[in-house]
């Protein structure tokens, strides 16, 4: 039915957005102040690059293929915890933060001009939407117009990390920024699926839970 869109069903879906989060910051970040509680700074870094590692191995090795979101901050941990080791300075880990959300920020702004947005490409590899056969210009300006949105939350974000990075020490601006990012994905996805369904309900199109 070409006026019929598939999704995957709620909890499937919150599930899989959260497991992203987690692996790709929310496990490093806990190995890291787990360890370095027990053993030092130093000990913590190492314990938060393995961790990602891991996580990226066990995709690998489960799925065949690694999220950008997790593959990118792999990268970035990995070059972040070699300066921290060869400089001294604790605090450069914390630049993968306000880095990660950057790049996102761009990637995201650059797809809004194409064919392609990359909310419209996110929407069929975690929450299962599949649009592809659906012909609808209406559906099409909100994947471009949403893709705007979340390069500005990540440029927001980029930003706003960057000032917590050079104003906290380590474990208070772990703190804040888990509860700011939670705090602000969560609004933002609300916002966002409360627009996808005003334009679905304006261009005449239906939502189902795939089976």
């Amino acid at each position: 039915m070409r006026n019929c869109l598939e999704i995957a069903r709620p909890w499937p879906l919150l599930r899989t957005a959260g497991w992203s989060l987690a692996e790709a910051a929310g496990i490093p970040a806990a190995a890291y102040l787990g360890v370095r509680a027990l053993a030092g700074s130093s000990a913590g870094l190492i314990a938060g690059l393995l961790a990602v590692w891991l996580m990226v191995a066990a995709r690998k090795l489960v799925s065949g293929q690694v999220p950008g979101l997790l593959m990118i901050s792999a990268l970035l941990l990995c070059v972040q915890t070699a300066l921290v080791l060869t400089t001294g300075q604790a605090w450069i880990y914390l630049l993968q933060f306000p880095m990660a959300k950057l790049i996102l920020s761009v990637l995201f702004a650059r797809s809004a001009w194409t064919a392609d947005p990359l909310v419209a490409r996110l929407a069929t590899e975690f929450a299962s939407v599949r649009h592809h056969g659906v012909n609808s210009p209406g559906l099409h300006r909100f994947f471009r117009r949403n893709t705007w949105l979340w390069a500005a939350i990540f440029g927001a974000l980029a930003a706003g990390f960057a000032g917590l990075v050079a104003t906290e020490p380590i474990a208070q601006f772990l703190i804040i920024s888990t509860i700011v990012t939670v705090t602000v994905f969560s609004t933002a996805a609300a916002v966002s699926a409360l627009w996808f369904a005003l334009v679905l309900r304006r261009n005449g199109l239906r939502l189902r839970f795939a089976a």
